[in-house]
């Protein structure tokens, strides 16, 4: 029997095993902890999984919640300082009830209260200085995700706040790395629960000159939200493990299903903030063009028929509605392999988009100049795979880069400062997993699948991008800062149970 084959039947039938236990001990998986601190050295590996189902027991009705009120605009986070050229705030993270319903009231871990955390816009040049306090009853950081940032203000595990604890940030961002980012924790195997708890932001970097600043611009989060029967956020099943996991609802700036109001040709950045969810959006009535990716702006607009967004992935699109209409925006049914029995997928109505017909407006003939690299003097070779076994009555997982699992006091690789490096990834595994590297922005250099070799659609600044099953890309990128650089997938659970590297820059 082939490893695809032994996967898919092994899932299957891990996935229609009870649940007898879990709802008694919600945050227990067998014998081990699947919430909380308490997962040091889990990778579900020779685990017991007889006690988990594939749903995770019952969930809210997506009904429960209201839909189509208006977008929420993003609150931003206010800046205290008076100073030209300089950002300093404070962000807490701690445990909020919100009532989502007068018959829903619901504990999330927030910052500043907020779901989703405020939105904090700066300028390139700015130096940004904020405080994190940490009011969680476990240790987190502040992944500046996608930014320019040096290692060591970029929250990695290993420098994780404890409870009680304050830590300040501090970096200054450099000419050209206006673009659209976020933050989220990356504390050591936590991730997944904080984020799936409410711990997510936009961190917008503007350029100094802006081409596009007549055209008006609002901002789209997405992100998942999996609710128990209860109204609490339901803990991860096993298969949510397995597959990432994905919730009920999918909200937009923490709003199910609101009512979108676009007047006139208008940008929107997009985040995809799910845990494991993927994105491929489509609205239709409207011209849409692709204008900017995670790091910036593409140099000419690329027009799109749908843009797939994986967990981590950002964009900025201009939508040109041609009639006066109303219309959903979709997240096309996208396959990617999830394992064991799952639901058939599916195509969700996301919002409802209120249009006004309008024109194309003039665009200068170049958005943005990129950045020219040069040849590569170093590469670097990753693989992604999937590892399950049976034995002794356990079921186990593993997922690995180069057969490895994330290990906090081992060196996988390192690279020079300033070295223009090609790395290719493969992904010899049977479902989609995507690739996130700390610090730096990549260009795609070429796709390889099934013995052919394809160019990117479009060229731009990317941090986060996807790999079908079996399939190579190769990227190229140099790091500026010396320390230590994660990479990892970013489908939260994949990276929480091992799918993470450790680069070391000198």
């Amino acid at each position: 029997m082939n490893r695809r084959i032994f996967l898919t039947k092994l899932a299957a039938a891990i996935g229609t095993l009870s649940i007898t236990n879990v709802m008694a001990q919600p945050h227990q998986m067998g014998n081990m902890p699947i919430s909380g601190h308490g997962m040091k050295g889990m990778n579900m590996s020779g685990q017991n999984m007889g006690h988990m189902s594939s749903s995770g027991g019952n969930l809210l009705p997506e009904s429960a919640l209201p839909k189509n009120l208006p977008l929420p605009a993003l609150q931003s986070l206010v800046n205290t300082s008076s100073r030209p050229g300089y950002f300093f705030s404070f962000l807490e993270a701690k445990p909020v009830t919100l009532q989502l319903t007068p018959e829903v009231s619901t504990e999330f871990w927030a910052y500043n209260d907020q779901i989703p955390g405020p939105a904090i816009e700066v300028f390139e040049g700015d130096t940004v200085e904020i405080t994190l306090i940490n009011s969680l009853p476990q240790p987190t950081t502040i992944h500046w995700h996608g930014l320019p940032v040096p290692p060591d203000q970029d929250g990695n595990p290993q420098d994780e706040v404890l409870p009680g604890a304050e830590h300040t940030y501090r970096f200054t961002l450099p000419e050209g790395s206006a673009g659209t980012y976020w933050y989220h924790p990356h504390g050591h195997e936590t991730v997944a629960e904080q984020a799936f708890r409410g711990l997510a932001g936009v961190f917008i970097v503007k350029p100094k000159n802006d081409p596009l600043a007549d055209i008006p611009v609002q901002n789209w989060l997405m992100s998942d939200l999996k609710l128990a029967a209860d109204g609490q956020i339901a803990p991860n099943s096993m298969m949510d493990w397995m597959n990432g996991r994905e919730g009920q609802f999918v909200l937009i700036n923490g709003a199910h299903q609101p009512q979108i109001t676009i007047n006139t040709a208008t940008r929107a950045r997009l985040w995809n903030a799910c845990s494991g969810r993927y994105l491929n959006l489509a609205l239709s009535d409207a011209d849409i063009y692709l204008i900017g990716t995670d790091g910036g702006r593409l140099e000419q607009p690329h027009k799109l028929t749908s843009l797939l967004l994986t967990p981590g992935e950002r964009a900025e699109i201009l939508i040109v509605p041609k009639k006066s209409t109303q219309v959903s925006l979709k997240a096309l049914a996208y396959d990617r392999g999830k394992m064991g029995r799952h639901a058939p997928e599916v195509t969700r109505d996301l919002a409802s988009v209120v249009m006004t017909s309008a024109a194309l407006p003039t665009l200068p003939e170049k958005l943005t100049t990129l950045p020219q690299l040069g040849e590569a003097t170093a590469t670097k070779t990753l693989e992604y795979t999937e590892t399950m076994a049976m034995g002794n009555g356990q079921h186990g997982m593993n997922f690995l880069i180069n057969g490895k699992k994330h290990d906090m006091n081992r060196i996988d690789l390192t690279s020079k400062v300033g070295e223009v490096e090609e790395w290719e990834i493969f992904n010899n595994s049977h479902m989609d997993h995507n690739f996130h590297l700390h610090g730096t922005q990549f260009t795609v250099v070429n796709y390889q699948l099934d013995g052919r070799t394809r160019a990117p659609d479009y060229i731009g600044h990317k941090d986060t991008i996807n790999l079908r099953p079996y399939e190579r890309v190769r990227i190229k990128m140099v790091q500026n800062h010396k320390g230590l650089r994660m990479y990892h997938c970013h489908i939260l659970e994949h990276e929480t149970l091992g799918m993470m590297g450790q680069l070391n820059v000198v």
